[in-house]
């Protein structure tokens, strides 16, 4: 049985993934990307990176059922297909590196003004993924530019990074946005791509991971979807008030500082 001072710190647990995965949501909606960004530091804090990104990529695909719901009547099928596949095929390379990097079990000692600290591959793979999504995030002006006739290395791209980290947003929305689709057609046509990278993901970690299922935590997983549905309702109503520029920059600003903590061990 739990006692007092464990039930409450498991609450406060709770209503942080919550409030993460809120806020995480809302911004998604319109920017491709965010949700994922913001809850796997959370799930990462309480559960082995591989069972983190595995829990993370749950919440992702179940929240966009819910958007493909409301948007897959304005997704772009050409572009689906083309992107779509290839993502998948990413993602599937992907997989395989993180379950293959994190099997090494190495780790990497240091200190700095007689602090040790200690990191991983993998934290060290996945952080440096983070800082340069977020220096794209942060870019001046216009940042890269990609054209429509890149669809099939763009997927393979942001397919290996989905697979990999579970951060494979940001540059599938640096591919699609360019495109100059209508926004309910950007929507309609990213969701049903994530949908796809994740219908890949999550069947790979569990069959490299004979416990998986064992090891997920399903209270936590449900805050979290409770959180993320009830965002992309909010989102929905503050879409039209939101631009896509400080989208961009504040899940930019959040990403570097994470990918630069994990980076370096301190968390």
């Amino acid at each position: 049985m739990l006692n007092c001072g464990t039930s409450t710190k498991i609450k406060m647990n709770w209503l942080i993934l919550f409030l993460v995965s809120l806020v995480g949501s809302s911004l998604t909606l319109y920017s491709g990307f965010g949700l994922g960004t913001l809850i796997l530091p959370v799930f990462s804090l309480f559960f082995p990176l591989p069972i983190a990104v595995a829990m993370t990529a749950v919440v992702h695909l179940l929240n966009n059922f819910l958007k493909l719901s409301l948007f897959l009547k304005h997704a772009n099928w050409r572009t689906v297909l083309l992107f779509g596949i290839s993502s998948v095929i990413g993602a599937l390379i992907g997989a395989y590196v993180l379950n293959y990097t994190d099997q090494t079990k190495l780790t990497i000692s240091y200190s700095v003004l007689n602090n040790a600290f200690t990191t991983t591959p993998i934290k060290v793979t996945i952080g440096s993924l983070m800082i340069l999504f977020a220096i794209y995030e942060l870019w001046p002006g216009d940042g890269f530019v990609f054209k429509g006739n890149h669809l099939l290395f763009g997927g393979i791209l942001s397919g290996f990074f989905g697979g990999l980290s579970g951060h494979q947003g940001a540059l599938r929305s640096a591919f699609l946005i360019n495109l100059q689709l209508p926004k309910e057609v950007y929507i309609g046509t990213g969701v049903t791509i994530a949908c796809l990278v994740d219908l890949t993901r999550i069947p790979f970690y569990i069959y490299n991971n004979g416990t998986l299922l064992e090891e997920i935590n399903l209270p936590f997983i449900l805050v979290a979807i409770i959180g993320a549905f009830l965002g992309v309702f909010i989102g929905n109503k503050l879409m039209k008030k939101v631009t896509i520029k400080s989208i961009q920059r504040i899940v930019g600003g959040l990403l570097l500082v994470y990918g630069i903590l994990l980076t370096s061990g301190i968390i």
